[in-house]
């Protein structure tokens, strides 16, 4: 039985061209799907008529062809607001457990999919996924968010850091994405994510999350070459990531800087840019029509040095 749905205010991702190539309207792909509540208030798409299309929406986009309309996808598309995720949290309290077992990658990533169809599904992970195969442990937890146990200050805790290998350490992200690829078809793109240099290494460097990011920006100014050293090994470690993730069906990758803007537009150029620019570089040599697609938070200051990356989507 089917009950009256509340008016869904859904904040969705914009979609900017680096290069600034605007998507034109063109003939219609397949109709948006309508959305009803069920009577115990989990909303549900309506079934509605798909074309078969050489290509998802999304993609079409990036790559500047003719679509009907601009693809709209989530940033938080499993989360909190959906009663079968909260569901699902408890029965698997730890995020880790939710994020590194393939059924369950695959269930929580599905879920908004089928719901709302947004023009995306994005692999349900996390940008520290990697660390534990980078000598680096860490862990969620419930109510204070992620904990590095042992933050990275000096060289010696740096050189310990090692190159990250996919296939040995996350194997469950090339079978989810494989996995989603035979599910959703091209009825929407296959997103994988991985984190940014400057980003991840905050991470590791502060022990957590931070207001201030007091610990990073001593380092950054105080030693840099350690810092240096750290964003490099993430660089290297996070095009392999990539790649991999594109070899087993993402058919797009987005980059998160969300701490980018922590930096002066100058010490962007120094700390970040770069690194940015080398992945950039690094995954078109062996993957030139796969979009990256590049996000920071509050960016505005960096909006002009953002495309500078080499991304196609900002």
């Amino acid at each position: 039985m089917a009950t009256a749905c509340p008016p869904l205010s859904l904040p969705s991702t914009s979609l900017l061209r680096s290069d600034r190539r605007s998507a034109r309207a063109g003939p219609a792909r397949r109709r948006l799907s309508a959305v009803r509540c069920t009577a115990v208030g989990e909303a549900v798409a309506e079934a509605s008529t798909v074309g078969t299309a050489e290509e998802p929406l999304l993609v079409s986009a990036i790559r500047g062809k003719k679509v009907e309309r601009p693809p709209v996808w989530l940033m938080r598309q499993a989360g909190r607001y959906m009663k079968s995720y909260q569901s699902l949290c408890e029965r698997y309290p730890s995020f880790r457990e939710r994020s590194e077992n393939v059924d369950l990658v695959v269930e929580i990533s599905l879920q908004p999919w089928k719901v709302f169809k947004p023009d995306g599904v994005i692999l349900f992970s996390d940008i520290l996924t990697p660390l534990p195969g980078m000598n680096i442990p860490f862990d969620i937890v419930k109510g204070k968010g992620p904990v590095i146990y042992d933050p990275l200050r000096t060289a010696a805790a740096v050189n310990e850091v090692k190159e990250f290998i996919p296939e040995e350490w996350v194997p469950y992200v090339g079978q989810a994405l494989n996995l989603l690829r035979d599910e959703v078809k091209n009825e929407a793109a296959v997103l994988g994510f991985v984190g940014a240099p400057f980003t991840l290494a905050s991470y590791c460097v502060e022990g957590g999350s931070s207001k201030n990011f007091t610990m990073i920006k001593k380092l950054a100014f105080s030693e840099p070459e350690i810092l240096h050293n750290l964003l490099q090994k993430f660089t290297t470690s996070m095009a392999n990531y990539i790649k991999y993730q594109a070899d087993n069906g993402a058919q797009a990758v987005q980059i998160f800087d969300s701490w980018a803007t922590e930096l002066s537009p100058a010490d962007f150029e120094e700390f970040s840019l770069p690194y940015l620019k080398q992945i950039v570089d690094n995954v078109k040599e062996t993957h030139p029509d796969l979009p990256l697609i590049l996000y920071a938070s509050g960016s505005g200051g960096l909006l002009e040095r953002l495309p500078l990356t080499g991304v196609d989507v900002v």
